[in-house]
C-alpha cells in the first residue's frame, strides 16, 4: 500500500481553499467544471469550487468569526455597518436574496441594509 503524500501546492493553498469552501482533489478525479492547477508545468491539483447557494452562509459564518463569534444581530450599529461593508466587498449582495439573508442575520430590515450600502457609496465618492 502506497502512502499518500500531499502535494506542496495543496498544503500552501489549504487556508485559502478552507476560507472559500473549495475542495482539493487529485487531478485524476477532476470533473470538467473543476479548476486544475499546474505546478512547474504539470497538472498538480484539482479544485472543486463551492456552489453559490452555500457561499452566503459561509460568508456570514466567516464574518461572525471576525466579530469574536458574537451573533451578528447583537452587534452595535457601527459594527453592523462594518459587516455590510465586508460582505459587499466579498460579493454577498450579488447572490440572489443576499440583502434579505443579511438583513435577517443582522436582525434589521432590508431597508436598513440598503441604507448601510448607500451610506458606503456616498463615503466612497465623497
Amino acid at each position: 500500500m502506497t502512502e499518500h503524500v500531499e502535494h506542496p501546492l495543496a498544503a500552501a493553498l489549504k487556508p485559502l481553499l478552507d476560507a472559500v469552501g473549495a475542495t482539493p482533489l487529485p487531478v485524476g478525479e477532476a470533473k470538467p467544471e473543476d479548476v486544475v492547477l499546474e505546478w512547474e508545468g504539470a497538472p498538480a491539483l484539482a479544485v472543486r469550487l463551492p456552489h453559490l447557494s452555500n457561499a452566503l452562509d459561509r460568508l456570514l459564518a466567516e464574518t461572525t468569526r471576525q466579530f469574536d463569534g458574537r451573533p451578528l444581530a447583537e452587534l452595535d450599529r457601527w459594527e453592523k455597518q462594518r459587516v455590510v461593508a465586508l460582505l459587499e466587498e466579498r460579493g454577498a449582495f450579488t447572490v440572489r436574496h443576499g440583502v434579505e439573508t443579511v438583513a435577517t442575520a443582522l436582525g434589521v430590515s432590508r431597508f436598513t441594509v440598503y441604507n448601510y450600502l448607500n451610506r458606503q457609496d456616498g463615503s466612497k465618492s465623497g
